[in-house]
């Protein structure tokens, strides 16, 4: 098997390649529009959740072929919403994956459009007629992705973001946010790629659910861990920003290091879940650890 570099760079590779050819090219008119939807996308990012579908895909037995329009789409989404969030009448920030945010580069109403457009990109993808053999299976993976996105997922995480900030909230507060802030494109990220080849098993599905809780949450922890540790050149972002927004954070009940310690636990209960899959979770596994060593 090779090691997880390798694939996690081939698999970044792969994503980066399928969204340069489902982006419309920025010679097609609207030029300006096509032109900062591929300056968002393109070029940057861990690419977490398209690799999370690839290797839901493997742990279930898909071929990466039929994975491709669900990782894309699943970070098309991701990318919209990272260029709403970076506006003035949001988080405010104006660095983004080492580079200038959307509405710095070009101007807010373009960037508003360019998070419209990244969605509406994200749902052709997974309902271009043919993209799946079970109709049935693809209208699922359709209602899974509107479902993360909307307000009973990543939306709506981020209107009680808005709400809490300046608040101290409790843990169940605190993880209610993030389950749909952060946990439900992550979740939307591992079943979708497991369902791109066709159906699959209850208890497959379950295992597969409880992986994607657990590592959305240790995902945010860490990000919170990261935020207040690293420079803003490690995370490509402002770092601080969330102390300074008076953000509700995992830092805000528990000191650093009872916050990687929690990491870590929800690591390992996800390292239990990819063990259903043998080695063909080894990748899911793979992810789960990088999420709680990473330094960005």
């Amino acid at each position: 098997m090779t090691s997880f570099a390798a694939w996690a760079k081939h698999a970044q590779e792969r994503t980066e390649a399928a969204l340069a050819r489902y982006l419309p090219a920025s010679t097609i008119a609207p030029e300006r529009l096509h032109e900062a939807m591929r300056y968002v996308s393109l070029g940057g990012g861990k690419r977490i959740r398209p690799m999370l579908a690839f290797a839901a895909g493997e742990a279930v037995g898909s071929h990466p072929g039929q994975v491709e329009p669900a990782a894309c789409a699943v970070e098309l989404i991701h990318v919209y919403s990272l260029t709403h969030d970076d506006l003035p009448c949001m988080d405010d920030d104006d660095l983004r994956r080492g580079k200038p945010t959307c509405h710095v580069q070009y101007d807010q109403a373009t960037a508003l459009l360019v998070g419209d457009a990244l969605q509406s990109l994200a749902i052709e993808l997974l309902a271009a007629p043919g993209s799946h053999p079970d109709p049935a299976t693809q209208v699922e993976m359709l209602h899974l992705l509107a479902h993360a996105a909307g307000s009973r997922g990543m939306c709506g995480g981020q209107a009680v973001d808005l709400a809490s900030t300046g608040k101290q909230l409790g843990l169940a507060e605190l993880e209610f946010m993030h389950i749909h802030k952060t946990g439900a494109l992550i979740r939307a990220a591992v079943l979708l790629g497991a369902l791109a080849g066709g159906q699959m098993e209850q208890s497959a599905r379950a295992k597969l659910e409880h992986y994607a809780k657990c590592i959305g949450l240790a995902f945010q922890v860490m990000d919170d861990v990261l935020d207040a540790e690293a420079s803003t050149a490690t995370l490509g972002k402002t770092a601080g920003k969330d102390a300074a927004q008076g953000k509700a954070t995992y830092l805000t009940l528990m000191s650093t290091k009872d916050a990687r310690a929690y990491a870590r636990e929800l690591v390992d209960d996800a390292l239990a879940a990819a063990g259903h899959f043998g080695a063909r979770g080894e990748r899911l596994a793979d992810i789960a650890r990088f999420i709680v060593e990473r330094s960005y």
